[in-house]
C-alpha cells in the first residue's frame, strides 16, 4: 500500500496534468511547507521538494527555483495559477504565495557620529582593540551587488578570514573570485531566478554591481578608509564605512526591474548558512502581513540564529503610515540630515538672491543673467519637464524653472539640457515641501524649497523680462540645525502591528558620500557618461547601512549581545535634540518632529556602546521590550504593559523611573525603582496607562516617554498614544 504522501502527490500530478492544457502561463510562487512531514525515504527536504514538484509540473526540470533551508521551510517554483491553487489545498502545505516585487529605498557621517579617529578611545573602548575585534564580524548586504575594484573594499592590514565563514565568491564572466574578493570582501553571490521568471529576461549572471546602489550601501556599512575621496570635487576628504575592519559579504538580489521576494528569501537563507552576523537590506515593500512578507520571514529566522537585521523604513514620507519593514524583530531605520551641505544660489534680475542646493560639477553658467522661463504649455506637463514636454524654441539658451514631481529630479535636468536650456531651477511643490536633496545634474541646476519656489513662480508670471543666473557654493560643514528628519523618510504609525511604534531610529541618510560603480554615471541615467569612484546619494537606503555598521561595532565590542540587546542599546540611547539643543525638526516644513518620524531618535554610537547602561530586552526571547510602544485607547480607558530590563553594566546598579505623558493620560510604573545586584540580571516592571474619563484630545495622537536613570546613565523609550482605532 502506498504511503499517504505518495497518494497525495499522485493525485496532484493527475489533476495538474489535466490542467496544463488549460493554463500555460507560469508565475513564481513561494510554498511554505510543513517540513516535519518529510517522508523518511528522502534524505533531505531538497530531494523531497524536487522529486515531487517535478511530478506536479509534468516533469519540467526548471520549475523548482529555490529550496529554502534556514530562513524558511519550503521552496519557490514556477507554477500555473491552477497548480498553485491546488497545491495550497494540501495538508502538508502551510501556504502558497505569489512572488512580489520589492524596491530599493533609494564621508562626513563618521565625524558627525563621533567616529572620526582611528585611535584614542570611543566610549571607553580602545579603537585599535575594537577594530581588531570587528574583523571577526561579518556584515551581509542584500542589494544590487558590488563593484569589487572600489578602494572601499581594500583589505590592507586585515587578518585572515574567520574560519567559521562558509560563504563564497561566485564566478562570472566579469567576476573572478581570485582577484575580486579578498580579506575584506569575503563573499559575493547573486540570485536571479525569481527575477528572470517574473521579468521574462535574463541579465548578466554576476555579483557585479551595474547600478551603484549596492556598492554605496556596502561601503557605507563596512568600507575601508579611503583618502581624498569626493564626488567630482564635492565632499572631499577621507571616506570610510561605519565598521572599517568588519568583513563584507554581498548578495545581489536586485536587477533592472526590481527585487523579487523569492530571490531575497534565497539570499537571506544563504547568508544565514554562510555565517553573517548582521544583515543589511536597503529595500522594501511587499505584503502588509508578516507571514506573506519574505523580508519579515527571513529576518525572523535570522534573529533566532543571533543575526541582527537592519532594514530601511522607506522613502514615502512625509505621508503618514507609509512605513516598510515594520516587523518587531527588524531594526527599522529612517533618515536624517548631517551637518554638511552643498549650497547653490539663484540670482534674479531684480537683485534678489535665493539659496538652494546642488552637486553640479561642470563649468557653470558664468555671471550673466539670461531669460528665465516657466511654461505649463498646452499639454500641461511642461512645468514638470517631463521627457518630450519642452518646446526647444522656447527654452534654448535660457534657464528653465521646473516643478518637482512625477519623474526623477536628474531626468528633468537632462530634459532641459537636451531641449537647449543652459540652466535649471528645480522648485518643490506642496508634495515635497521644504526638503532639499542635492543631485549631480548634467547642467547647471539648483534645487529650492516650496516657499522659495512659489516666490520664483510668481516672479516669472509677473515680471515683464524675468532673468536669472545660477551659481554654486561648493561644500560647507557645521550646518545648523542638524540632524533634521528627512521629508522623504517614511512615517508611522505601524499599520500591521499598531501597538508597536516604528521606525525604531533614524540615522544619516541625506547627501551621503560612499563608493560607487564605474558601470554607471552618478545620476544613474544612461546618457550620463561620467565615471566616478564615489557618489553622493540620499534615502533611507543610505541610513540603513549606517545602523548596520554600528551594529557590527557593537557586536565586536560585546560578542555575547543578542540582536535584541544591540537593537535596544541603539534605541534607548538615541537622542531627540539637534545641535542647537532644540527638538528635532521635520524637513517637510521645519515643524517640530515626532516619534512617528524618528522613533526613539537619532542614533548615538558613543552612548550605545557604553556597556554600563541597562539594556531593555531579553536575549532569549523576542521580548517586545526592544520595541517602542504605541498605547491605543479603543474600547477601554486602561492599557497595561509589562517590560523587562537586563543589566549589562555594573553589579549593584540602581535605576529610578521617570515618566513624561500628556495631561489626558495618567501613568503608573511598578516598581518605580529597580535594583540589579548582579550583572546580567533581569527585572520586570509594569506600566499602566489610564486615559481620563471623557478625554477627547484635539489631536488624534500624543507622545511621551519612559526613562530609567541614575546619576550616570539614562535609557529612554518614547511612547505614543492614540484615542482612535488606526
Amino acid at each position: 500500500m502506498a504511503s499517504a504522501p505518495a497518494i497525495w502527490f499522485s493525485a496532484i500530478a493527475f489533476f495538474l496534468q489535466s490542467c496544463i492544457l488549460l493554463a500555460s502561463s507560469k508565475k513564481t510562487y513561494i510554498v511554505h511547507m510543513k517540513s516535519y512531514q518529510k517522508p523518511a525515504s528522502y534524505a533531505t527536504h531538497s530531494e523531497w521538494y524536487a522529486d515531487h514538484l517535478q511530478s506536479l509540473t509534468s516533469g519540467e526540470p526548471d520549475s523548482l527555483l529555490y529550496v529554502y533551508e534556514s530562513a524558511y521551510h519550503g521552496f519557490s517554483a514556477a507554477l500555473s495559477p491552477e497548480e498553485a491553487r491546488f497545491l495550497s489545498l494540501s495538508d502538508s502545505v502551510l501556504g502558497v504565495f505569489e512572488d512580489e516585487i520589492y524596491t530599493l529605498h533609494t564621508t562626513r557621517t563618521p565625524e558627525f557620529l563621533g567616529l572620526e579617529t582611528e585611535f584614542g578611545t570611543w566610549a571607553g573602548h580602545r579603537l585599535q582593540e575594537l577594530n581588531q575585534a570587528s574583523q571577526d564580524v561579518i556584515i551581509g548586504v542584500l542589494d544590487t551587488g558590488v563593484w569589487p575594484e572600489s578602494k572601499s573594499f581594500s583589505d590592507v592590514g586585515m587578518s585572515d578570514v574567520p574560519k567559521r565563514w562558509r560563504g563564497e565568491c561566485e564566478v562570472a564572466a566579469d567576476f573572478d573570485p581570485k582577484t575580486h574578493c579578498n580579506k575584506k570582501l569575503i563573499g559575493a553571490r547573486f540570485f536571479s531566478k525569481g527575477y528572470e521568471m517574473s521579468a521574462g529576461v535574463k541579465e548578466s549572471p554576476s555579483p557585479r554591481d551595474k547600478d551603484g546602489h549596492g556598492t554605496h550601501t556596502a561601503s557605507t556599512a563596512g568600507g575601508s578608509q579611503v583618502e581624498n575621496a569626493s564626488l567630482l570635487g564635492y565632499a572631499r576628504g577621507n571616506a570610510r564605512g561605519m565598521a572599517t575592519h568588519a568583513r563584507l559579504a554581498t548578495y545581489k538580489v536586485c536587477w533592472q526591474s526590481g527585487c523579487l521576494g523569492s530571490d531575497i528569501l534565497a539570499a537571506m537563507d544563504r547568508a544565514i548558512l554562510d555565517g553573517v552576523d548582521v544583515l543589511s537590506l536597503s529595500l522594501g515593500g511587499g505584503s502588509a502581513t508578516y507571514f506573506r512578507d519574505t523580508i519579515a520571514i527571513g529576518a525572523f529566522a535570522a534573529m533566532e540564529k543571533g543575526i541582527l537585521v537592519s532594514c530601511s523604513a522607506g522613502n514615502s514620507g512625509p505621508m503618514k503610515a507609509s512605513l516598510a519593514n515594520v516587523a518587531p524583530w527588524i531594526m527599522t531605520v529612517g533618515a536624517g540630515t548631517i551637518d554638511r551641505d552643498f549650497p547653490a544660489f539663484v540670482t534674479f534680475g531684480n537683485g534678489e538672491k535665493y539659496t538652494g542646493v546642488s552637486l553640479y560639477s561642470g563649468g557653470g553658467m558664468g555671471s550673466d543673467l539670461v531669460e528665465l522661463v516657466y511654461d505649463k504649455g498646452s499639454n500641461g506637463s511642461s512645468n514638470l519637464c517631463l521627457p518630450g514636454s519642452l518646446d526647444t524654441s522656447m527654452v534654448r539658451g535660457k534657464v528653465v524653472l521646473c516643478d518637482r514631481g512625477i519623474n526623477a529630479r536628474v531626468e528633468k535636468g537632462a530634459v532641459v539640457r537636451d531641449a537647449g536650456g543652459i540652466g535649471m531651477i528645480l522648485a518643490n511643490t506642496a508634495a515635497s515641501g521644504e526638503e532639499l536633496v542635492a543631485d549631480s545634474h548634467l547642467l547647471p541646476a539648483v534645487a529650492v524649497g516650496r516657499r522659495v519656489g512659489d516666490v520664483m513662480r510668481q516672479y516669472v508670471r509677473t515680471e515683464r523680462n524675468p532673468r536669472a543666473v545660477v551659481s554654486f557654493g561648493g561644500t560647507v560643514v557645521d550646518v545648523k540645525p542638524s540632524p533634521v528628519v528627512a521629508a522623504f523618510s517614511s512615517r508611522g504609525p505601524n499599520l500591521v502591528t499598531p501597538e508597536i511604534l516604528k521606525p525604531d531610529v533614524i540615522g544619516p541618510g541625506v547627501n551621503i558620500l560612499a563608493g560607487w560603480s564605474r558601470a554607471v554615471g552618478p545620476t544613474g541615467l544612461e546618457k550620463d557618461s561620467r565615471k566616478t569612484l564615489f557618489n553622493i546619494m540620499s534615502g533611507t537606503s543610505m541610513s540603513c547601512p549606517h545602523i548596520s555598521g554600528l551594529a557590527a561595532l557593537l557586536k565586536a565590542a560585546h560578542p555575547d549581545w543578542s540582536p535584541s540587546a544591540i537593537k535596544s542599546s541603539l534605541m534607548t540611547t538615541a537622542y531627540t535634540l539637534d545641535n542647537t539643543n532644540s527638538p528635532l525638526r521635520d524637513a517637510a516644513d521645519y515643524s517640530i518632529s515626532t516619534p512617528w518620524a524618528y522613533g526613539a531618535g537619532h542614533v548615538d554610537p558613543h552612548k550605545a556602546l557604553d556597556k554600563t547602561s541597562p539594556v531593555p530586552g531579553d536575549s532569549a526571547t523576542l521580548a517586545s521590550s526592544t520595541t517602542l510602544v504605541l498605547v491605543v485607547f479603543r474600547n477601554s480607558r486602561v492599557v497595561r504593559y509589562t517590560r523587562e530590563l537586563t543589566n549589562v553594566g555594573a553589579a549593584g546598579s540602581v535605576y529610578t523611573v521617570s515618566v513624561d505623558a500628556p495631561s489626558a493620560v495618567s501613568v503608573t510604573v511598578k516598581p518605580p525603582t529597580l535594583i540589579f545586584p548582579n550583572v546580567g540580571e533581569k527585572q520586570l516592571y509594569t506600566v499602566t496607562f489610564v486615559s481620563q474619563k471623557d478625554a477627547h484630545p484635539i489631536a488624534r495622537s500624543a507622545f511621551g516617554s519612559i526613562s530609567w536613570s541614575n546619576s550616570q546613565h539614562q535609557v529612554k523609550s518614547p511612547v505614543a498614544f492614540s484615542w482612535t482605532q488606526l
